[in-house]
């Protein structure tokens, strides 16, 4: 489970999150939907302990980000939108390097499995730098997944993928949520309807609307998803308070 309340985060005296509270619940995928610049990644980031709060808390699975990081990035796998992955190593390298940084047990059959489950066996011997973008997706995906965390943040996990790659990623990520708390973020309404059981609209740094899509619809009195984020965000100018790369 993880839980923020009353979560700010202020950058160089400039708010980029205010006032934020989100309960997501284990076995959910919850998607954090809004335009570049409102608050998504920062968001994130605070859940996998990457940075911490201003003010307020934020809990994974009882855990508390701020006091217990390192037991925190212990149970959260964390997909960042560009793969940050070291291009000198061969995948099988990179994943049992992992493994081990977390005492896996059987390292090397972690490896095997978390390879099969995200299809990528037929590169574990391959340098990541001869790899394509959508394959770096999926090894990054088995990075975050080969010490078997019970809480997955994907940040903007279709972000430069061909539709062909984006449906793999769909059914990979429905396949992760049993028995694990998934959080997301994207600035496409098709990837929250596709994905998420529940969706939270941020809007310059605030949540504007939580719910299922055809909840967050009716009560703007609208038909779709997409009314109903235009309704609420597109009139307004889009947000450049956020200071420290975050979206």
């Amino acid at each position: 489970m993880i839980e923020l309340t009353a979560f700010t985060k202020i950058y160089a005296a400039t708010p980029a999150v205010q006032d934020f509270s989100l309960t997501c619940a284990d076995g959910t995928i919850t998607g954090l939907l809004g335009e570049n610049g409102a608050g998504k990644t920062t968001i994130l980031k605070a859940v996998a302990a990457q940075h911490f709060a201003t003010s307020g808390t934020v809990h994974v699975n009882g855990v508390n980000a701020s006091e217990n990081p390192a037991k925190v990035r212990a149970i959260t796998g964390f997909v960042s939108e560009q793969a940050k992955l070291p291009a000198e190593y061969t995948v099988r390298e990179l994943l049992t390097m992992t493994a081990q940084l977390h005492s896996v047990p059987e390292s090397a059959h972690a490896v095997e499995s978390v390879a099969e489950q995200c299809g990528i066996i037929d590169v574990l011997s391959k340098k990541i730098s001869t790899l394509s973008k959508g394959y770096q997706e999926r090894v990054s995906f088995a990075n975050a997944l080969v010490y078997n965390p019970p809480v997955l943040v994907l940040d903007e996990p279709a972000s430069g993928l061909d539709p062909a790659q984006i449906v793999r990623m769909r059914a990979l990520v429905k396949s992760l949520a049993k028995g694990r708390t998934i959080l997301l973020s994207t600035h496409l309404m098709q990837e929250v309807d596709a994905l998420c059981d529940t969706i939270c609209i941020l809007h310059k740094g605030r949540a504007v609307a939580h719910g299922t899509a055809d909840e967050i619809a009716r009560a703007n009195g609208v038909a779709s998803l997409e009314e109903a984020f235009f309704a609420l965000v597109a009139s307004s100018e889009p947000s450049n308070s956020e200071n420290g790369g975050s979206k």
